[in-house]
């Protein structure tokens, strides 16, 4: 496929955008307006995205308000890419391979990450934590959305994220340009173009029967059938945590025994566990079954605490709830976890309050039919 030049947003079509979106929107920003908030905030947006506000300041849940926010809010959602990754860091391994070798203390290596960081360009944020990259003067960059280093592509560029995000048309991800090394190699690459590729779950294993431990361990299987990255440190805790419930295989003891330094050797290992216990002999084959097994084993983390209701709502957002057609019966799940991502006070005021409704949720969909009715 041959790419063309991406093309500047014009005003006319940024008003035709606006009226996709559905939220209130007030008078469009000032060059002037916006250069304030750029330099009160320290970054910069990207030229698309200021013709975008300068046509209108969309206004609601989700929305950054660029004119009257709250300047601590708007800050923390800024700070929140680059503060999530090193939170992966310092509790989840990630590491990119140009900061060279990682030292063994943690804050140590918070601290080379950060050093490195503070290089790359600013992510911005659109709506909820999707994130435009801010390299002033120029049009095209990916819409990505950020979740920790759990990173996808949602738009090719801002106008193809808004018709997708808002009016359910047709993505353009194959045309999609990777603009900023850093998040684009988190992203993952394919021949140069970004392509959709998410972390590994982000839980902690509640796993207290061997039953529950070959569960995890097949859900990783399907993860990895689904075209999901999971990481070997996560192959090596589900081995560990099987192990010590009493599942028992040759292959299971040499995975749950790696150390650091063997993790590559967990991908092969953990396909022979799965072999040996035969985890995956009756596994459905077709993508939209695998995704409703994964949301069911995404529910249950929530309802177990296992997993953070608001990652585990975007979670099956864009991986079940968007690639399935919108059902639903899984608006309510989804809805709530946008809401939880609005960083106005008001609402942040009630995020316990949002996150129990998204495990009461949960739970209601677990105690129906399955997959639900659609």
């Amino acid at each position: 496929m041959t790419l063309q030049p991406p093309r500047p947003l014009t005003a006319a079509a940024a008003r035709a955008l606006h009226r996709l979106h559905g939220a209130d929107v007030s008078a469009g920003m000032s060059e002037r307006e916006l250069d304030a908030v750029e330099e009160r905030l320290g970054f910069r947006f990207a030229a698309d995205h200021r013709v975008f506000l300068a046509a209108g300041l969309p206004l609601g849940t989700g929305w950054p308000d660029w004119r009257d926010g709250d300047p601590a809010v708007l800050r923390e959602r800024l700070d929140r890419p680059v503060e999530g990754t090193l939170f992966d860091v310092r509790h989840n391994g990630f590491w990119h391979p140009a900061w060279g070798e990682r030292p063994q203390e943690a804050e140590a290596a918070v601290g080379i990450a950060r050093s490195f960081l503070a290089d790359v360009p600013q992510l911005v944020p659109v709506f909820g934590h999707r994130y435009l990259p801010g390299i002033p003067g120029q049009v095209g960059h990916p819409v990505l959305s950020v979740h920790q280093t759990d990173i996808i592509l949602y738009g090719a560029d801002l106008t193809d994220y808004l018709r997708h995000e808002f009016a359910g048309l047709p993505g353009q991800l194959d045309s999609a340009r990777a603009t900023v090394p850093f998040w684009s190699y988190v992203l993952a690459e394919n021949n140069g173009t970004p392509r959709p590729a998410l972390c590994t779950t982000p839980y902690d294993s509640c796993a207290s029967t061997s039953r529950e431990a070959l569960t995890d361990l097949r859900m990783l299987a399907l993860e990895r059938v689904l075209g999901r990255r999971v990481g070997a440190d996560q192959l090596i805790q589900a081995g560990l945590v099987a192990l010590v419930l009493d599942v028992d295989t040759p292959s299971l003891r040499l995975l749950a025994g790696l150390g650091r330094s063997e993790e590559p050797e967990a991908a092969q290992l953990f396909d022979q566990v799965m072999d040996e216990l035969d985890l995956l002999a009756d596994a459905p084959t077709e993508e939209r079954e695998i995704r409703w097994e994964l949301a069911r084993w995404w529910l249950t983390l929530i309802v177990k605490g296992s997993m953070h209701p608001a990652i585990g709502a975007d979670l099956l957002g864009h991986e079940v709830w968007s690639p399935l057609g919108h059902p639903d019966t899984l608006q309510p799940i989804v809805s709530e976890g946008v809401q939880y991502e609005d960083w106005s006070p008001a609402v942040a005021e009630s995020k316990e309050a949002i996150a129990a409704r998204i495990v009461a949720e949960a739970a209601r969909l677990l105690a129906g039919p399955w997959p639900p009715a659609l």
